[in-house]
């Protein structure tokens, strides 16, 4: 196990400047996510810490050890591909233990490891299987376990289980981290998924056009996000923004709203949609804020319900348990309520 440091990384691709300037820690034995929409560089980032691609500048360590010019074979890493990358004429046994041979680890030796890893990854009753015999779960494992069989001291993962079907994703999802935790490895992997970053990692780093624009713990990064971005594109966000007047937000249409103490020199916050409340009737109590919308469309998704509502022909969304909107119509007025401490100042980029 090790800890990972990129500092000032910066990798550009004929015009295109893939990372700029990227720093990021990530502590030994942690389980970190980059996250970032298409094109950001998060697949770029987790592919220099590797040495499949050599950054123009900056430095990464390893353990405390530079390794910028240390080639692929000699950093001691473990990966595991999106496509899984097994060979389809071996058996899942001789899968997961090719990196101990070509290591030229005993025979024994390499018995016993190959099959403590698949006992880890519950697949030591189909050790003799081929790759086309399994499903895509089991694949998924058996690449797993030849990732880390070698006891890397980091290992990385690139969108792991983005090959695989809702249900078996979330079943998967703890099998990872409980897999993670035994092992006590350092572990680094992209997705897209941001339901899957929040649930899997310690700590999240979201890139934006090759810039690390905010890192955190995930609770922290998602409930104080700096900018609109980070909060539309980490879950669910709605935006006001305007002229602060007394401790109060003049938004579109001359309405106000309050603003939390301390925020007075922001313009634009942002408020989680499941912060928000949607009601037939005018809410009280002097800690809520309230102001009229027009309900447009009303969705149902099993236990949750999405409302879509227009304030001052901006659209919002509300996210809300099913069971307690049994009184709202499909579309027409309503109340919008929240509490004012729920409001976020962003920087609007």
């Amino acid at each position: 196990m090790a800890e990972v440091s990129v500092e000032n990384v910066t990798k550009t691709f004929g015009a295109t400047k893939a990372l700029d300037s990227v720093s990021m820690d990530f502590p030994n034995g942690g389980f970190f996510a980059l996250l970032g929409p298409s094109g950001s560089g998060k697949t770029t980032l987790l592919r220099v810490i590797a040495g499949f691609i050599l950054a123009d500048n900056g430095h990464i360590r390893i353990g405390g050890e530079p390794v910028e010019r240390v080639p692929v074979e000699r950093r001691d890493i473990g990966m595991m591909f999106q496509n899984y990358a097994l060979f389809p004429n071996m058996t899942v046994a001789d899968n997961v233990g090719f990196g101990l041979r070509v290591r030229k680890v005993g025979a024994a030796e390499e018995k016993r490891r190959i099959a403590e890893a698949l006992e880890l990854v519950q697949m030591g009753s189909l050790r003799d299987r081929k790759p086309h015999e399994l499903s895509g779960g089991q694949r998924q494992r058996v690449a797993l376990a030849r990732a880390f069989v070698t006891n890397p001291r980091v290992l990385l993962l690139d969108e792991p289980l983005s090959a695989l079907d809702k249900a078996l994703r979330v079943d998967m999802q703890i099998e990872l981290k409980r897999i993670q935790r035994e092992i006590g490895i350092t572990t680094i992997f992209v997705t897209h998924d941001q339901e899957e970053a929040l649930t899997l990692s310690d700590k999240i780093g979201i890139l934006r056009n090759g810039r690390m624009v905010q890192a955190g713990a995930p609770r922290d990064v998602y409930n104080a996000p700096d900018s609109v971005f980070i909060a539309e594109f980490l879950g669910d966000a709605n935006i006001f923004s305007g002229q602060v007047e007394g401790g109060a937000l003049r938004i579109a249409g001359g309405r106000a709203i309050r603003i939390p103490k301390g925020a007075e020199g922001a313009n634009t916050f942002a408020i989680r949609s499941e912060d928000m409340a949607i009601s037939l009737e005018e809410p009280t109590g002097d800690d809520t804020d309230r102001i009229r919308a027009d309900l447009v469309q009303r969705v149902f998704a099993g236990a949750m319900a999405t409302c879509i509502v227009e304030v001052e022909g901006r659209r919002m969304k509300i996210v809300a348990r099913e069971r307690d909107l049994p009184a709202l119509p499909d579309e027409g007025p309503v109340w919008l309520s929240w509490e004012t401490d729920r409001l976020k100042p962003v920087k609007d980029e």
